[in-house]
């Protein structure tokens, strides 16, 4: 049960992957109990959770994970019962409070000379969060660039994830891919939700089963016309550049 607790965003977190492997669940069906809540607090789904990806180290695909902090993980362990549980949960709520206890030092009291040590680690602290902020600017721009129509769809993602965290986490996602389709159509004239119509149908007389026709999406759509993927691609790394992805520590 190493690193309950890590550090992003200047905030004390954990994950999904971590929830599932201490609880002993399968990470579906956390995120899954974590979609379920989002409903209920729909006005403050953003103070409580944010979604990412990370990157299997077996298959190197990437796969969604949601982190919280304790308020999030509050909620969320409420479901969770039993004996077993409840020792989880307090070793959780003891993680949470020594690593935002580490960043809520009281100096007031310390001597003139440490006082000042403090102000000088301070300083250089600063220096080095730009200097790493610049160069997460730089590999930013540099992921912007190589979005290509090779891996498009993988990166596209990955890409459109951090702009909706840059707009306030994972409910902004839905709303940023809406606003990408509806551009894509503008400028390549065409009716997207036609198509996937259109292509259904074209399943069904082929002999494809209903589940599958019914897990056509709009992306499959685009992967049939070379044309709307360049389309596609382009309007990503607009939105990309436009809502400044490297603003925001991942």
């Amino acid at each position: 049960m190493n690193n309950l607790v890590i550090m992003k965003n200047q905030q004390a977190v954990t994950s999904s992957l971590q929830v599932a492997e201490v609880f002993d669940k399968n990470h579906k069906h956390v995120l899954e109990a974590i979609d379920s809540l989002r409903e209920g607090v729909a006005e403050n789904w953003a103070n409580l959770f944010y979604e990412d990806v990370y990157t299997h180290p077996q298959n190197k695909q990437q796969y969604r994970v949601i982190y919280m902090n304790r308020d999030g993980f509050t909620l969320l362990g409420m479901g969770f019962t039993g004996k077993k549980a409840l020792e989880f949960k307090l070793k959780y709520i003891e993680a949470f409070n020594q690593m935002e206890a580490q960043i809520k030092i009281d100096t007031k009291n310390l001597s003139p000379e440490l006082q000042m040590f403090k102000g000088l680690f301070d300083s250089l602290a600063k220096q080095e969060l730009a200097t790493n902020q610049l160069d997460k600017k730089v590999d930013s721009i540099s992921e912007i660039v190589a979005l290509n129509t090779t891996d498009w769809r993988k990166d596209s993602r990955t890409l459109i994830n951090k702009i909706a965290q840059a707009q306030g986490g994972y409910g902004a996602y839905k709303e940023i891919q809406s606003a990408i389709y509806t551009e894509l159509e503008r400028r390549g004239k065409v009716n997207l939700k036609t198509r996937q119509t259109n292509k259904r149908r074209r399943m069904a007389d082929e002999g494809v089963c209903k589940s599958t026709r019914d897990k056509l999406s709009k992306l499959d759509v685009i992967n049939d016309d070379n044309k709307l993927i360049e389309i596609y691609t382009a309007i990503v790394k607009e939105f990309a550049i436009k809502y400044g992805v490297w603003n925001e520590e991942h």
